[in-house]
């Protein structure tokens, strides 16, 4: 059978690792524990976080057993990585019902059944009650500060001023690592490249503490081929649950990607066969559209269900065709003014993006364009056409 570190790379995941060759060998030898932790800051996942659970699926069907760390206490701090500014800092009760929605959600992509079966933990069952004296006693003392400063997810911080609260958060990250190195055998941390100080630093740790080995792997983040982070709409991040994002929307998203993403979206987010990918994006013309289709329907049978992606796949078609299975959307009686109309269909977010779309001559009604900001429909039932992808039945009721 293929070592797992051969298939992430081949497939684009794999960024950077520590001890490769170590790693490399026992992925293709022997069952490891591996982890991924997820700051539940909101009650969904959203498409980079979806990365990371393909991630453990191939990890999991190779043999490994996924830990899936769940950053109750982590959450309440915030990791600084990646930001300019202070993250929000979470209630224990915003940070609980959280938890509880991405187990949920969880469960359709990870086996909990079986040898290799996946388990759920949350670090607030060890840091919530933590002896603070103890923890620096025993964590604190194998860190210094003139190598902490030099992480990146410390420099980009100390500008506009990094906080002592974020500043615990990569001991707190690394002694996560430390107890599932204890309890439960874990010898690998997994993540998005932005964690790479973070995971060294537990790395470092184990090695220090147990003299036990320990490795860190981390996966390409999720972005375009102009380097910004995909999963962003004009209403926001691109969600996991359906009543977030709905199946059409999700669909929609990657069916409209641009051509030069679409081999590494495939590759990276389904689990399509490198020769059947290599055939769908042989073609750099408009048969691209073939790929951006099976890209989107996968990914939709995968988050959603087989009934989903179906069911978004003739809307699609029907919004380009007969208008037959087109999605619609109900707005309140008494809705007339046209920028009215965008906002409550959820086609601009706002009245001035709804003024921005009309005067960008991007919004049409029926076969008619749009071009007075005031304009009222009065109709009961009439097609709302956003430029050539995004197309709404609308009926007032």
């Amino acid at each position: 059978m293929q070592n797992v570190f051969d298939t992430l790379k081949e497939r684009g995941f794999i960024k950077q690792t520590v001890y490769e060759d170590e790693l490399y060998k026992k992925l293709g030898s022997e069952s490891m524990s591996f982890y991924i932790g997820f700051d539940p800051t909101a009650d969904s996942l959203h498409v980079g976080h979806f990365l990371q659970l393909l991630v453990m699926s191939w990890m999991q069907k190779a043999g490994h057993r996924p830990i899936i760390l769940i950053g109750g206490g982590t959450g309440m701090i915030g990791d600084p990585s990646g930001r300019s500014d202070l993250r929000k800092v979470m209630t224990r009760e915003d940070v609980m019902h959280n938890c509880e929605c991405f187990k949920k959600q969880m469960s359709k992509f990870l086996s909990f059944e079986g040898e290799n079966a996946a388990i759920m933990v949350n670090n607030a069952d060890w840091l919530s009650n933590l002896n603070y004296i103890d923890f620096l006693r025993e964590i604190g003392s194998s860190f210094s500060v003139n190598k902490m400063l030099t992480a990146e997810c410390y420099k980009q911080r100390l500008e506009k001023g990094l906080t002592f609260l974020e500043f615990n958060y990569m001991l707190m990250q690394a002694y996560d690592f430390l107890v599932l190195n204890r309890e439960f055998g874990c010898e690998l941390e997994c993540g998005g490249d932005d964690q790479w100080s973070n995971m060294l630093a537990g790395v470092d740790l184990i090695r220090r503490k147990e003299g036990r080995d320990a490795y860190a792997m981390t996966f390409t983040l999720l972005t375009t081929s102009e380097g910004k982070k995909m999963g962003k709409t004009q209403k926001g991040a691109v969600w996991l649950d359906p009543e977030k994002t709905s199946p059409y929307e999700f669909f929609q998203y990657w069916r409209n990607i641009d051509d030069a993403d679409v081999e590494k979206c495939l590759k990276l987010l389904t689990f399509l066969d490198l020769d059947e990918i290599a055939e769908l994006v042989k073609y750099k013309d408009e048969r691209i559209n073939r790929a951006k289709e099976v890209l989107a329907y996968e990914l939709t049978r995968i988050v959603h269900d087989e009934n989903a992606a179906e069911l978004a796949l003739k809307q699609s078609k029907g919004a380009f065709g007969s208008g037959e299975d087109m999605p619609e959307k109900t707005i309140s009686e008494g809705t007339v003014k046209i920028t009215d109309i965008l906002v409550a269909a959820g086609v601009a977010p706002s009245k001035s993006e709804a003024r921005r779309l009309i005067e960008g001559g991007g919004i049409k009604v029926n076969d008619d364009k749009i071009t007075d900001v005031n304009a009222e429909i009065t109709d009961k039932e009439f097609v709302l056409h956003k430029g050539k992808k995004i197309h709404f039945r609308i009926s007032v009721k």
